[in-house]
C-alpha cells in the first residue's frame, strides 16, 4: 500500500484525511504483526442492548460493550483479511479520484487474487465498510463509497447551491423542478443553502402519500419542505434533514404508517439507527416530531387496517423495551395497538376522500405542535 501522498489527494482536504486514517489502520495491523501480536480489530457491539442516551447530543450512541476480530481464529482471519483487501482498495481509490458503489465493491471481490478475501453477499461487504467508519472514525462518503441511488427527493421553497462534476448551479426546489422535486444527492454536505421561504420539514413515508401531498399543493399551501423518505431513509436524506434543522432552524415532522417498522423510521430519523449509532451526532435529529398515523387515529378515525401479523406483534413488544421509545407517547401508543391488533397506513386516510390529509388531518396535527 503506497504511503506517499499523490498530487490528486490533495485536490480535496477531506480526500487526503480519509487516505491517511486508512493507511494509518493498515499500519496498526503491520505493527501487531511485527510486535508478535495477533492482528486484532476492536469494534463496539452492535445491537440494542448496547446504545445508550447521549445527554449532550440528545440522541442514541454506542455503549462500551465492545467484540473482537481476531486472527486466532479462521472466521476472524477472514474477516481481518477482507478488510486489508478493502483497505488497499479504498486507498487506491483515492488517489485516484475515483468513486464506487457498495454494490460495486461487493462485485469488485470477485476479482481479487484470494479468493478468501472475497465478500460471501452484499450484506457481508456493508458491514465491513461500517465497521472500517467506526476503526477509522471517517464516513464512507469520504472513502468515495456510494450507495445505490436511493431516489429520496425535496420539494418546496428552498434555493441551494450543488456541486456537480461540471461546477456549480443554483435550483430552486419548487420552482425549478418537476412534480418529482430535487432529488438529494448522495453527500448533502456539498449543497449550500441560499433562501429559505419554507416553515417546516415535513418528512414522508411513503411514495404514494409524497404525491398526493404535491399534487394537493400542500408545499405551497403551507411553506412546507416535502422530504420524501423512501420508507426507511437513507444516510444522505437523515443527513439533509439534519442540515436543515440545524443550520436554517426548520421544524422537522415526520409522518408514517402506524405499524412497527414506520415507527422506526421515525426513530432513525429521530434518534438514530442502530446500525449507524456511531454516526447519530451526524445523521439524527433529535428534535423531530412524530406526525404519523397514531394507534389512537385508527381508533378515534374508524381507519381501515390490516390485522398484525406475529412478526408485527414480536416487532411491537420489541419496541417497548428499545431505549429509542423508552417514551410515555410511545408506551401509550404500542400497548393501544397491542390491544386492538390492528395496523394502518398513511392512505387509508382516503376512506374520508382523497383532500382528508391535506384539507384537515395535517393542518389540525401540526396546528396541535403550533406549527400552523
Amino acid at each position: 500500500m503506497s504511503t506517499d501522498t499523490p498530487a490528486d489527494a490533495d485536490s480535496d482536504p477531506k480526500d487526503g484525511i480519509a487516505r491517511e486514517k486508512l493507511i494509518e489502520l493498515a499500519e496498526e495491523f503491520h505493527e501487531q504483526i511485527e510486535d508478535g501480536d495477533v492482528p486484532r480489530m476492536t469494534l463496539p457491539t452492535r445491537t440494542k442492548s448496547n446504545i445508550e442516551y447521549d445527554e449532550d447530543d440528545d440522541v442514541w450512541v454506542y455503549g462500551d460493550r465492545t467484540s473482537t476480530r481476531s486472527a486466532k481464529s479462521v472466521r476472524g482471519a477472514r474477516k481481518l483479511l477482507k478488510a486489508i483487501y478493502t483497505l488497499e482498495f479504498l486507498v487506491r481509490q483515492l488517489e485516484e479520484g475515483r468513486s464506487s458503489t457498495l454494490r460495486e465493491l461487493y462485485y469488485l471481490s470477485e476479482s481479487w487474487d484470494n479468493e478468501e478475501a472475497q465478500f460471501n453477499d452484499q450484506d457481508d461487504s456493508n458491514q465491513l465498510v461500517e465497521d472500517l467508519e467506526i476503526v477509522s472514525d471517517v464516513r464512507r462518503e469520504d472513502f468515495h463509497m456510494r450507495p445505490e441511488e436511493s431516489g429520496a427527493t425535496v420539494m418546496g421553497p428552498l434555493r441551494i447551491r450543488e456541486q456537480t462534476r461540471r461546477g456549480e448551479r443554483e435550483i430552486h426546489c419548487q420552482a425549478d423542478v418537476g412534480e418529482g422535486g430535487y432529488q438529494i444527492p448522495n453527500d448533502p454536505d456539498t449543497i449550500d443553502f441560499l433562501e429559505c421561504d419554507a416553515e417546516f420539514v415535513l418528512a414522508v413515508e411513503t411514495g404514494g402519500m409524497r404525491d398526493r401531498l404535491v399534487e394537493n399543493g400542500f408545499d405551497e399551501a403551507y411553506d412546507a419542505l416535502i422530504v420524501h423518505l423512501k420508507g426507511q431513509p437513507a444516510r444522505a436524506t437523515r443527513r439533509l434533514t439534519k442540515r436543515l434543522h440545524d443550520e436554517l432552524d426548520l421544524p422537522v415532522t415526520v409522518f408514517t404508517d402506524a405499524d412497527p417498522w414506520s415507527y422506526r423510521i421515525y426513530g432513525s430519523v429521530a434518534y438514530g439507527s442502530i446500525k449507524s449509532a456511531h454516526l447519530s451526532q451526524y445523521l439524527a435529529t433529535p428534535e423531530a416530531e412524530y406526525v404519523g398515523i397514531r394507534p389512537r387515529d385508527i381508533v378515534e378515525y374508524d381507519l381501515p387496517t390490516d390485522p398484525l401479523s406475529d412478526s408485527d406483534v414480536n416487532a411491537l413488544e420489541s419496541e417497548l423495551e428499545d431505549p429509542r421509545f423508552d417514551t410515555e407517547f410511545w408506551r401509550e401508543q404500542i400497548e393501544l395497538q397491542l390491544e386492538i391488533e390492528k395496523k394502518a397506513e398513511q392512505q387509508s386516510l382516503a376512506s374520508r376522500g382523497l383532500d382528508f390529509v391535506t384539507d384537515t388531518y395535517l393542518p389540525d396535527r401540526l396546528s396541535e405542535m403550533g406549527l400552523l
